[in-house]
């Protein structure tokens, strides 16, 4: 039996940045991981053909980089090997299947000197500015506890500087869908084009609500951090997050199934896992879904009845798959603006985006499907051979059980068969083919992540979803992760909720983790001030409390 401050369940990015910011304070702390290798959705593997490092699921950073778990750990991880590789010109761009290019520069002059509309380009940098004047309160409303005295802090924040009219307009922003705040704001189809397939890297579509608070959210992420990757791939992200852990003492344990949390007396108070008992003397942290939380991981004794069956009826989005493409060197775009540019969609805005969305959700593979393809040997080519390139091809409108097809050209009565991974495979290259003519003659190997795959992987994909749970407006905020437990205290006194399943959601952000660990790290002190037992001390919540 090993007894320790804290159990950390997963270790993704949150697990990762809960661990590392609790041992700095003096925890003893043990990372419990399932898989061979710690990450979560972060690996960086010789997919295709040796030589091309592919970054296999996640990517891009700028959550991270833009977020409080990098603030607070940033320096360190540098220290330990950590760089960035990023651009401070064209960032982003889309283009429609007529060739239409939309593209997006760090610089948001830049960006709107490519607007039709004069109007539009007021409206979008004074949307950005808007923003700026509010990310204070904006930002902690996003990343924060949402059910805690500190939103009214945020709230006010948003009075001062709009008045009520000012709140109600960020209300209302995030009760509309992306295509609906492009359409009331601006008369040109720009700023749809470059950001509704954005939103699917939110796990929402564009005519989901939220969409119209999400849009200038990513639109200024990417002009202030653009698209940061990690130097020689994102296993170096965890390259440096096992220096630094190691440096910490944390004890990392892999290929350790957890198979529940024990609770005596009402309070967490370990694990158990791969047939060992881990104690915890002050936390156990879980970056698991609720369904695996409250329908496995806890007795039936310790929740009410009522909080298990919200948690089996957490729903899950769309699932994912990729495409990993090895080229013996760069395509040649139609448009060459196209091969400086990290990041570009295939997709016409709202339209083909939303269609794919809806097909999806429908259980059919999409005719369109949006693409996301991924350059990032344009940022750092220390990825392939030298003179070769190669592409990450993502696709976020994929039903995890085709149910049939929309152009009706696959059989999909059987599942993901090899053969139906080969035809889908074969539609998205074409569809990138019509912007990229000489794409076939290039292409050396190819690898595909199908949506079982991923389920088979990360067991917080449930369904092939990517993004922990279905971010629609009920199940995001307040109400993430379940209505009666919209906190990161659970109702179990020393139990703790965090990862993608939580507020803020998805994503390489590392917030919700960074939020736990900087929650029981002060409680830790206040109750050293007072004199208290820590082993006394619950989640900073009753048992069946809010």
């Amino acid at each position: 039996m090993t007894e320790v401050d804290a159990v950390v369940i997963g270790s993704g990015v949150n697990g990762l940045v809960a661990a590392a910011e609790l041992a700095r304070a003096g925890w003893s702390v043990v990372l419990v991981e399932r898989n061979p290798d710690i990450g979560g959705f972060i690996a960086t593997e010789q997919r295709t053909l040796p030589g091309y490092l592919h970054d296999t699921y996640s990517s891009w950073h700028p959550l991270f980089v833009s977020g409080p778990a990098f603030a607070s750990l940033g320096e360190l991880l540098r220290r330990h090997g950590l760089e960035y590789r990023n651009t401070d010109a064209w960032v982003t761009a889309s283009v429609a299947d007529d060739g239409r290019v939309t593209l997006a520069h760090r610089d948001p002059e830049r960006t709107v000197a490519g607007f039709a509309h004069e109007t539009d380009r007021i409206a979008y940098l004074a949307g950005l500015s808007r923003l700026n004047d509010n990310i204070e309160s904006i930002g902690g409303l996003m990343a924060g506890e949402l059910r805690s005295p500190a939103p009214f802090r945020h709230l006010a924040g948003l009075l001062r500087n709009g008045g009520h009219a000012g709140v109600e307009q960020w209300l209302r922003s995030v009760a509309s869908s992306g295509r609906g705040y492009a359409r009331t704001e601006f008369r040109g189809s720009e700023v749809d084009h470059l950001f509704a397939p954005w939103l699917l890297h939110a796990g929402l579509s564009p005519d989901h609500a939220a969409g119209g608070l999400m849009v200038p959210l990513l639109a200024a992420t990417l002009h202030g951090f653009g698209l940061p990757v990690v130097a020689g791939g994102s296993g170096c992200f965890l390259d440096a997050f096992r220096s630094l852990l190691g440096s910490l003492n944390v004890r990392v344990e892999t290929s350790t199934p957890v198979e529940r949390v024990l609770v005596e007396r009402g309070r967490a108070v370990g694990v158990v896992a791969a047939g060992r008992v881990l104690r915890a003397r002050r936390a156990v942290l879980a970056s698991v879904t609720p369904t695996a939380l409250y329908g496995s991981l806890l007795p039936d004794s310790s929740v009410s009845p009522g909080l298990q069956a919200e948690a089996a009826r957490f729903r899950y989005g769309r699932a994912a798959m990729q495409i990993h493409v090895a080229l013996s060197r760069p395509i040649g775009w139609q448009d060459e603006r196209l091969s400086r540019i990290p990041l570009v969609h295939l997709t016409d805005g709202s339209g083909s985006t939303g269609i794919a969305c809806a097909e999806a959700e429908a259980g059919l593979l999409p005719r369109r499907p949006s693409v996301v393809v991924g350059q990032q040997y344009v940022l750092d080519p220390s990825r392939v051979p030298t003179g070769a390139a190669a592409l990450w091809l993502q696709l976020q409108e994929v039903p995890f059980s085709p149910r049939g097809d929309a152009a009706d050209e696959l059989d999909t009565t059987r599942g993901w068969t090899p053969e139906l991974v080969q035809g889908y495979t074969d539609r998205v290259l074409q569809r990138l083919a019509q912007q990229a003519p000489d794409l076939h003659d290039r292409i050396l190997a190819v690898d595909v992540v199908t949506p079982p795959q991923l389920a088979r992987y990360n067991p917080n994909s449930v369904e092939g979803d990517p993004y922990g749970g279905s971010l629609e407006l009920d199940q995001s905020f307040l109400w993430r992760p379940l209505p009666s437990s919209g906190r990161h205290a659970t109702t179990v006194p020393g139990l703790w909720h965090i990862g993608a399943s939580t507020h803020p959601g998805p994503g390489l952000g590392g917030s919700s983790g960074h939020m736990v660990a900087a929650a029981l790290i002060k409680q830790s002190r206040r109750t050293r001030r007072f004199g208290l037992s820590t082993t006394r001390q619950g989640s900073g919540r009753g048992r069946r409390g809010k």
